[in-house]
């Protein structure tokens, strides 16, 4: 049986979502089922609208505690506050409590990639405190580290990093992922898929106490 991914995801805008696709073809390449679910939205759609945010995607469903149990790995989708991850994925990360008392994830893989609106706009710093999240659970966090040649070319601008990929939106959200950022999370997705099919029918699980 192929492993069963998730990737779990809160895009205001699109951007995040755009890149989850591209790791998604990534896991598929490398022989792992999918499911991309999206954190509930805790903002009003007053304060929606007057952030011009378009409507959510309602392809896309939403993510409950429920799911990530049955998952055999988890990559998050962290949209960006001040350098961390947004409430919305932080608020469904905090209900996981009851995961946490019956190590239902210790032992499973997890990754993560970013969109920030400016290059200094936390494309490391909310990877790094979001691995904290991790540990707690007794995940074991897979960065992608250099493992593509593309994370050394200097030629043109591009978000991701050794921790995972990732994209700039602009000030204004107006720039979507480039070719080379899909190019990176495709190669994050399939490199994932090898460390999970690796880990998949391990026992790490058997230590929690």
């Amino acid at each position: 049986m192929a492993p069963k991914i998730y990737i779990v995801i809160y895009s205001l805008y699109g951007h995040i979502t755009a890149v989850a696709r591209e790791i998604e073809a990534g896991l598929k390449e490398g022989g792992c089922d999918v499911v991309i679910c999206r954190a509930p939205e805790l903002l009003s759609a007053e304060i929606l609208e007057k952030m011009h945010a378009p409507p959510a995607d309602e392809s896309i469903p939403l993510c409950t505690v429920a799911d990530l149990a049955g998952a055999d790995g988890i990559i998050f989708g962290l949209s960006t506050r001040f350098g961390m991850a947004t409430a919305q994925l932080k608020s469904l990360w905090d209900s996981t409590g009851g995961m946490w008392q019956a190590g239902a994830l210790v032992g499973k893989p997890a990754g993560v990639f970013v969109s920030t609106a400016t290059q200094q706009g936390g494309q490391e710093t909310a990877a790094v405190t979001w691995i904290s999240q991790l540990t707690h659970h007794g995940m074991i966090f897979v960065p992608m580290g250099y493992t593509t040649p593309l994370l050394f070319g200097m030629d043109e601008i591009r978000g991701g990093s050794p921790y995972g990929a990732g994209t700039y939106a602009g000030a204004d959200g107006s720039r979507m992922p480039s070719q080379l950022e899909k190019d990176i999370a495709q190669h994050q997705g399939k490199y994932f898929a090898g460390v999970a099919t690796a880990l998949r029918d391990g026992e790490a699980h058997r230590y929690f106490k």
